[in-house]
């Protein structure tokens, strides 16, 4: 048999993988063909090795009954192996642990104070419910003699029987209470990891105040502090009893303060107890003196040259800034200096922070040192603080001048990492800002001379240059010297756009609805009309479906043109509907509408805009190629559906009905079914749909064709049923009010 080191000598020459799991193979083939021999000579060196191999991660459960058996041993080496392998083999999960108990209770009232020791180590440690309750007696017994080594032991072992079995507090708090007034350090600690009583606070206090106060002692000094460890695990405590009680709090207020100004700070013990002392007093009902000591403690920790130091103090200092704002002002500017760091987690912090320490008062000199962070940080960052940089200058921007050359600057310096819920959000505010128009559209225009890789940048640009490119060309600017730039020059820039290999197809139908709507605004109709034609036949499918409707209007529907291009109206935010809820009425299933508490502010996005434009001008063409409007059959729970309406042909006595449906809802409409029934006097069919989800936020619609024959007087019957969030709705509905002229 193979000794341990010989077996550790062994594996460590191992030069692959797959040589060490064959040599552990081998050995664990040997170990089991000893236990069926019954081999006690050699047991316990085998245990030892199955303990090391699954130390290296390989399954060693075949051992654990041979465990029981060391333990069983009259030997103190077996039981010192058996207990060990019984602490890492065995957990409460097991059944097989429960045989040790006899074992256990035998060994802690052993003669021995190791044997002891021993039983107490793995009671400690893997005791389930049912062993603590049946030894509880006997850990109480060991808590209250003399023998400082095993009531060490015994307290560590008493925390795990009070956590497994809380009620059996009571039994250990007699005993327990006396290790507060123990010299030895060791087993104060021990107490203050297993008990949470408040009537302690000032015991806890007096100890503290000892350890402050009192001079060297070699036995507990750590780098010139005396017992840290104890130091720390009393201000964990404080922390708990003080939390939401007010006389707690008072009793350790000043205790807390002598601690935060007599540590030593020049090494990291004692930075480890003054952030446990923050921590303390940022938690308990401190008083505002105290909070200001605590914020100025983590303002240092910002000037430590340790980076996990800075960056905890920025942690901590994150947490509490919403508390203690002004205290945190103060020091703003360490807090922009770790924008600098070359640690990637404490500038995210520093980031983060900034943001946070932003307002109406800061807000010119906090955006200077931001941007000035934007452009130069690393690309991982630049998105978030773009958003940031975004919400904070909507929330204090000072002027609405201000706030457009921040967006611009944000623009131009953070490119394609702006985030796409970001457009629509600037196009908004620029739509809203009515004196800023031509401010903001020359800016934007000389952007785009400069740089048209920022799609971002692009896509604004061309929105506004469509919106307001009549402000360009004429040079009304009362903000900046005007720039001279002719019709020419824009459409210019605008199809270099549609070609550029640098847009994406998103920005492409910016542009080229930009174009479109300028037909509207500059005289160069024809050009444009030119340009529209060309893109008829793109190999983009939604470039394509936009130039075939804007060439639509420009030869059958000129005359609706300037009222479908006119200049877009100010936006509102509008907050989003409330989610379905089934509700159970006598049986049946009706949906009802649950609106939120406080719903958050959404803005149309731009290319929903563009699309709900195009879905106006659609519906417009189909009415007026059959002479009869359109018309709302069903309005509920954001569900819409619109009838229009055209003659067969060359069937002029059957009318088609095409249906369009649409969701405002956040969600999908699935398994959508459109059903329409008729008195019997018609004739109806009803052809496929062109899909069975109706998409949310009105992204598109779902079709689907009916054809009547002799439509007089028609009336419908129609019944909808679809599944939404999960849960199925069913609602029927009549339409009586047809167009009398559809059917003429």
């Amino acid at each position: 048999i193979v000794v341990l080191r010989e077996l550790i000598r062994t594996i460590r020459t191992a030069r692959t993988q797959a040589e060490e799991r064959e040599m552990i193979q081998k050995e664990c083939a040997a170990i089991r063909s000893s236990f069926r021999e019954e081999d006690n000579t050699y047991r316990c060196r085998n245990v030892a090795k199955l303990l090391y191999m699954h130390m290296l991660g390989y399954p060693a459960h075949f051992g654990q009954l041979e465990c029981l058996k060391l333990i069983a041993s009259q030997k103190f080496t077996d039981k010192r192996i058996g207990y060990l392998g019984a602490m890492l083999l065995l957990d409460e999960r097991q059944d097989v642990h429960l045989l040790m108990t006899n074992c256990i209770k035998n060994d802690l009232n052993h003669s021995t104070q190791y044997v002891q020791g021993l039983a107490l180590c793995t009671l400690g440690c893997m005791g389930s419910s049912e062993m603590c309750r049946d030894l509880a007696g006997e850990v109480e017994k060991l808590l209250k003699t003399s023998n400082s080594y095993l009531r060490k032991k015994a307290a560590l072992c008493a925390v795990h029987v009070i956590r497994k079995v809380p009620e059996l507090m009571e039994m250990f708090l007699p005993a327990t209470k006396n290790l507060l007034s123990e010299k030895n350090h060791g087993k104060c600690t021990c107490f203050i990891r297993g008990n949470c009583w408040r009537s302690l606070v000032p015991q806890l206090v007096r100890i503290l105040k000892n350890l402050i106060m009192s001079g060297y002692s070699p036995e507990h000094d750590v780098s010139g502090i005396s017992d840290p460890f104890l130091q720390v695990r009393i201000l964990r405590l404080l922390r708990i009893l003080g939390k939401s009680d007010d006389d707690s709090s008072e009793a350790m207020n000043d205790i807390l303060a002598q601690v935060a100004t007599n540590t030593e700070t020049s090494k990291n013990v004692g930075n480890a107890i003054l952030y446990e002392t923050v921590l303390t007093i940022m938690d308990i009902k401190s008083e505002s003196g105290l909070r200001v000591l605590a914020i100025n403690i983590l303002g240092r920790f910002l000037l430590n040259n340790d980076k996990n130091i800075r960056y905890v103090a920025l942690t901590s200092l994150l947490k509490t800034v919403q508390t203690d704002h002004n205290a945190v002002q103060r020091h703003r500017s360490t807090i922009v200096d770790c924008l600098k760091d070359l640690d990637v987690s404490i500038k995210r912090r520093a980031m983060e922070l900034s943001f946070a320490l932003v307002n109406g008062n800061n807000i010119r000199g906090m955006m200077k040192e931001l941007l000035y962070f934007l452009d130069s940080c690393d690309p991982e960052f630049k998105a978030d603080c773009a958003s940031g940089v975004f919400l904070a200058a909507e929330k204090y921007a000072p002027s609405k001048r201000w706030h457009i050359d921040t967006i611009m600057r944000v623009l131009t310096t953070a490119g394609s990492y702006v985030r796409d819920d970001s457009v629509p959000n600037l196009i908004q505010l620029i739509t809203n800002s009515v004196e800023m128009h031509a401010y903001t559209v020359q800016r934007l225009y000389k952007a785009l001379l400069d740089d048209i890789s920022q799609q971002p940048l692009v896509q604004v640009a061309s929105w506004c240059i469509g919106e307001y490119g009549d402000l360009l060309v004429s040079g009304q600017c009362e903000e900046e010297e005007p720039i001279q730039v002719t019709e020419d020059e824009v459409l210019d820039v605008l199809e270099g756009l549609l070609v550029s290999n640098l847009s994406t197809p998103v920005t492409r139908g910016y542009s080229l609805t930009a174009i479109m709507k300028l037909s509207t605004r500059f005289s160069s109709v024809n050009r444009i009309k030119k340009v529209v034609s060309i893109y008829g036949s793109s190999i983009d499918v939604e470039l394509q479906q936009r130039a075939v409707e804007y060439n639509a209007l420009f030869k059958k529907y000129d005359h609706m043109r300037p009222a479908l291009l006119e200049r877009m109206p100010i936006m509102e935010k509008t907050a989003t509907n409330g989610p379905t809820e089934i509700v159970q009425t006598n049986g049946e299933t009706e949906p009802s509408v649950v609106e939120p508490k406080h719903p958050p502010p959404v803005t149309q996005p731009a290319n929903q805009m563009m699309h709900t434009m195009k879905c106006h001008i659609s519906k417009y063409l189909w009415s007026f190629c059959t002479g009869i409007p359109p018309m709302i059959a069903y309005n509920k729970n954001g569900l819409k559906i619109d009838f229009t309406f055209e003659r067969a042909n060359p069937n002029p006595n059957i009318a088609v009905i095409t249906i369009h449906a649409s969701n405002t809802t956040e969600a999908d409409m699935t398994d959508f079914v459109f059903q329409a029934a008729v008195p019997k006097t018609f004739q109806l069919q009803l052809l496929s749909p062109s899909s069975n989800v109706v998409p949310a936020l009105n992204q598109g619609t779902v079709t689907q064709v009916i054809r009547v024959l002799n439509p007089q007087k028609l009336r419908m019957r129609i019944k909808l049923t679809y599944t939404h969030k999960g849960s199925p709705v069913q609602d029927l509905a009549e339409v009586n009010n047809f167009p009398p002229q559809s059917w003429q």
